[in-house]
């Protein structure tokens, strides 16, 4: 009962167990400088002493090269067990790598005659890492699917900047560097500013016009367009269905340049080389600003204030904000002063 007709890991071949340990799990720990780059703890696993299935022991010596030579960290079950039962009969933990009876004598990988002890020998043997871990760009992916996605202390502790919308906001010390052309999703990162280029103040800005866009800035003509105040980057944005409601910008602690390109991604991705920050929208289009630019923008919603299917984020302009083609209802996305 309960079982389905799926391979077994024992099924899979050396190379085939690999491919789904990495597909399922590890490509976490083995991917760096992507936003779901985490540790990886494998817990837990195990095998019995009895066991005789060339299968089964082919499996435990595979999984445990693996996890070796990627210095994984896992846990085993179990470690200590019973070889028999409180009345000294034959009815113990098999699985166990220690196993005692009622009189205390043990069995196990410590005695010689355990199949299992030359493979876990050689995981516990092989070269480790230790000591500090290295800092690393951090990267952060934002979605609203199904809540608020305030990452930000900072921002929280100021109150709720667009009531009965949803809201997604960066980690503290990081700002938006890209957007989707769908689903509206965001990246967050802190590489390239020196530390947080936020102001020590909690000043921040609500942005829901064109009240900041200069007379001689308009770098998508025929475009409606949002944009920081001058020396304030994106951090935030907010949603009401599929419509972008505002734009949340902060102060920088240091004033920001005015130059820089449009990043169009309406009909494919458009993101730096080895796309930093990893997939951050799978199944839409994806623009990204190089490192370090800033973002001082977000998605506004049409002019009419209806809308006929999802926000589309068209372009990016790596130095000033966002806008809107009103004919076809696609959204321009600013982002960041170079």
């Amino acid at each position: 009962m309960g079982e389905t007709s799926d391979p077994r890991y024992q099924d899979l071949t050396r190379d085939q167990l690999y491919a789904a340990l990495r597909e399922e799990a590890l490509y976490v720990a083995d991917e760096s400088g992507r936003h779901f780059t985490a540790p990886v703890w494998v817990s837990e696993f195990g095998i019995g002493a009895g066991e005789t299935g060339a299968a089964a022991r082919t499996w435990f010596d595979n999984l445990t090269a693996y996890l070796a030579a990627r210095d994984t960290d896992f846990a085993y079950w179990p470690l200590v067990g019973w070889s028999t039962d409180p009345q000294g009969r034959p009815a113990g933990d098999d699985w166990a790598l220690l196993r005692y009876d009622a009189a205390g004598r043990r069995t196990g990988i410590l005695d010689g005659a355990d199949w299992r002890a030359e493979a876990w020998n050689r995981m516990l043997a092989a070269p480790e890492r230790t000591g500090p871990v290295p800092a690393v760009d951090a990267w952060h992916m934002l979605t609203t699917d199904h809540a608020d996605a305030v990452r930000s202390l900072r921002t929280r502790a100021a109150g709720d900047w667009d009531s009965g919308a949803r809201k997604a906001v960066c980690p503290d010390g990081e700002r938006l560097l890209g957007v989707s052309h769908t689903q509206g999703r965001g990246l967050c990162t802190g590489t390239g500013t020196g530390g947080d280029l936020r102001s020590a103040g909690e000043g921040q800005s609500v942005v829901r016009d064109e009240r900041y866009v200069p007379a001689d800035g308009d770098w998508a003509t025929g475009y409606r367009k949002l944009q920081c105040p001058r020396d304030q980057f994106l951090i935030g944005y907010s949603l009401r269905g599929a419509t972008v409601s505002a734009a949340l910008c902060v102060p920088a602690r240091h004033p920001l340049g005015s130059t820089g390109r449009t990043v169009w991604f309406d009909r494919g991705d458009n993101r730096p080389p080895a796309d930093p920050g990893g997939e951050f929208a799978q199944g839409a289009y994806q623009g990204e600003c190089a490192p370090p630019s800033t973002r001082p923008g977000s998605p506004l919603p049409p002019a009419s204030g209806t809308w006929a299917g999802p926000t589309r984020c068209s372009a990016a302009r790596c130095d000033v904000l966002l806008g809107m083609r009103p004919d076809d209802g696609s959204v321009v996305l600013g982002a960041g002063f170079a």
